[in-house]
């Protein structure tokens, strides 16, 4: 079983089958922007789901939260960001184009958008200037009267502003984290890669906080327990790496990161790669909190009511990138085969992120097939999210059912209507087996349920 995919396919697929659009297309599209398909929705909010999972209803540690997007302003003084959260951006006297001159060598010069030699090799470059990632808007009816606020970068600093607020209500104490999903915005200079660099993306972020003496032992935890997460859900071992930071690297508050990164395939050639951060690990020390502190002017520490110990909490972020995580589960679950001499195109996604877990299909639309069909249809759909589909030969409705990445199709034919069975098809296997209408739904759940490794392991 080949790896066939490049990402020119997975873009294709991913509009042909209504995962993700160009954003505001009829008016020619805006850089970098996308909008999520039926089927994208459901994949996305999969991902969501099974990483709130692992967060809250695998670990009694762990709390949730939901910060807004436009906070304080000086929550981006306080974290460094208004200061210091700069790219290097330089301008093309020729081509009009901008770049971070970080990235050069892998910028397309807008001369010749077909090749893609850097863009200093073509370019006259103005020197680099520093670039603020964040974008600003007012509060406020009368914009020279409103108060000038930012939409956040990040998720994270919603999650310091409110430590205290989670001491008193959730009788926390250390070890415990915070976590959350939500939007960010950042102005990227050069975003591209399909949905991987946006400046409109989705976070799933969260902040343990740890005793000092106690923070190397929990961020080797979080390196594990990251890194298992996205292998438990499909992704092939030998397509994911931890990779530590170098010490230049580092961020200013930061003692140690990874990344979580994953094999991308190139654009338009199959063999060809790249790895690319799926999500960070950082021991963040008491950075944040030492910060919101002095510049709030109130105590962010926590005190042991037993030993009277205080201290000011080490934290350990694991921050993944919900958008970036899809893709990589997208990438990873393409496959092409062949069925009777025809090709297939396949989603060999995990069962648990499939958008639509079972399809009912009609097998003719007469007889009485149509309205048993919708009979089983209506039975399980209160169960998990399934589809109905009619239209069309079976062999083309079981392909169609495939490139979403449905796990399993149920099939309504004349021997349903004799003894109450159905044909049950297997998505990776191909398997058919014969179900009664009454056994179906826990036969389903317990499949769904059941351990599933991807047959591109095989």
């Amino acid at each position: 079983m080949a790896d066939t995919v490049t990402m020119d396919k997975i873009v294709s697929l991913s509009k042909r089958r209504g995962f993700v659009f160009q954003s505001s297309e009829i008016y020619g599209g805006i850089s970098s922007s996308y909008d999520y398909g039926h089927y994208g929705v459901l994949l996305k909010n999969n991902v969501k789901n099974q990483w709130w999972r692992s967060m809250l209803q695998e670990r009694d540690d762990v709390v949730a939260l939901d910060s807004a997007i436009i906070q304080h302003p000086q929550t981006w003084v306080a974290s460094g960001h208004l200061a210091g959260f700069t790219d290097p951006l330089v301008d093309c006297r020729t081509c009009k184009l901008r770049f971070r001159a970080d990235h050069l060598d892998v910028s397309a010069c807008g001369r010749k958008p077909s090749k893609r030699p850097g863009a200093s090799d073509e370019c006259d470059l103005t020197e680099a200037r520093d670039f603020n990632l964040m974008f600003e808007t007012t509060i406020g009816p009368v914009k020279e009267e409103g108060a000038t606020v930012y939409l956040r970068p990040e998720t994270a600093q919603g999650i310091f502003l409110n430590f205290r607020n989670y001491l008193q209500f959730s009788r926390k104490r250390p070890p415990f984290g915070i976590a959350q999903i939500g939007k960010s915005f950042r102005n990227e200079i050069t975003p591209g890669n399909f949905i991987f660099r946006t400046r409109e993306f989705e976070q799933m972020e969260m902040e343990f906080f740890v005793a000092p003496g106690e923070a190397q032992r929990w961020f080797e935890h979080w390196l594990t327990e990251r890194e298992a997460w996205y292998t438990r859900l499909g992704i092939r071992p030998d397509h994911l790496r931890l990779r530590a930071h170098d010490p230049d690297e580092l961020s200013h508050y930061s003692s140690a990161t990874s990344d979580v990164e994953y094999l991308f395939p190139s654009a338009d050639s199959v063999g060809a790669g790249r790895w690319l951060e799926l999500e960070g690990i950082a021991n963040r020390g008491d950075f944040d909190l030492t910060q919101h502190a002095g510049h709030s002017g109130q105590k962010l520490e926590y005190v042991d009511t037993a030993s009277g110990d205080r201290y000011v909490p080490h934290v350990i972020e694991p921050a993944a990138g919900a958008d970036r995580a899809m893709l990589a589960f997208l990438v990873d679950a393409y496959d092409e085969d062949e069925i009777g001499g025809e090709a297939r195109t396949v989603l060999r996604l995990h069962p648990q992120l499939a958008p639509v877990k079972a399809a009912v299909l009609p097998l003719v639309r007469k007889d009485g097939q149509p309205e048993l069909a919708r009979r089983v249809y209506a039975e399980l759909r209160e169960r998990m999210q399934t589809e109905y589909d009619e239209g069309g030969a079976i062999g083309r409705r079981y392909r169609r059912q495939d490139e979403i990445g449905t796990p399993y199709a149920i099939t309504i034919d004349h021997q349903s209507l004799q003894d109450d069975t159905v044909t049950l098809r297997d998505r990776d296997s191909l398997e058919q087996a014969r179900v009664a209408i009454g056994e179906l739904g826990d036969e389903l759940q317990r499949r769904l349920r059941a351990p599933w490794r991807s047959p591109k392991l095989a």
